[in-house]
């Protein structure tokens, strides 16, 4: 069974605006490293699992079921975030248009996002739904917890306090706008061209 690798940062760890290098160091190198590894641990544990025993009471299989899922999104969620940072800030391309088409102004969607970003207790996710053709702000208080089936994330912002405690403390306003001067809309586009070529594929 191959492993999951933990992905190298696409930037230096002092290369954002308004997220110091320490927050980034504990961020990607311990606290995501840490939901790699445990995913490829509990994958382990799930080769060798008794599946006789498996109840939704108590037991090994579902434990490690419920974990599972956690370290996964833990791991993905992650990945996203450090992969869409270390841009401008200025919004540019296709889903410009998007943002525009679905949320009315660009501006509209910009408060929706920080508004939910303010809200969430975990994660505040853009997301491409190919049911309905929009994107939506979506939010989750646990990683896996508040995503919706078969949509694609665009778009994330970590918004549990170890995300911005050591630079901004409890004011998470300032961290949330940080963010979005960070923010690198080229990868946010690939994102969104890869979303809609998933969709097309599946017609």
């Amino acid at each position: 069974m191959s492993k999951h690798p933990v992905k190298p940062l696409p930037y230096a760890n002092d290369a954002l605006k308004g997220i110091g290098s320490k927050t980034i160091e504990i961020h990607h190198d311990k606290l995501y490293a840490g939901y790699v590894n445990k995913r490829n641990e509990i994958e382990e544990a799930l080769a060798k699992v008794d599946r006789t025993k498996a109840n939704q009471i108590y037991s090994e299989m579902r434990g490690l079921k419920h974990e599972e899922t956690f370290a996964a999104n833990g791991q993905i969620l992650h990945e996203i975030y450090f992969s869409i940072m270390g841009g401008d800030g200025n919004p540019q391309g296709e889903v410009v248009d998007k943002l525009k088409e679905d949320f009315g102004t660009l501006a509209a969607w910009e408060e929706d996002f920080k508004a939910s970003a303010m809200c969430a207790r975990g994660w505040v996710v853009l997301a491409y739904d190919p049911t309905d053709g929009r994107l939506h702000n979506f939010i989750g208080d646990s990683q896996n917890q508040g995503g919706v089936w078969g949509t694609f994330p665009i778009l994330n912002c970590d918004t549990y306090e170890h995300s911005y405690f050591i630079d901004y403390g409890s004011d998470r306003k300032a961290y949330v706008e940080a963010f979005m001067r960070n923010i690198n809309w080229g990868e946010v586009n690939r994102r969104f061209t890869a979303a809609t070529q998933m969709q097309m594929a599946r017609k």
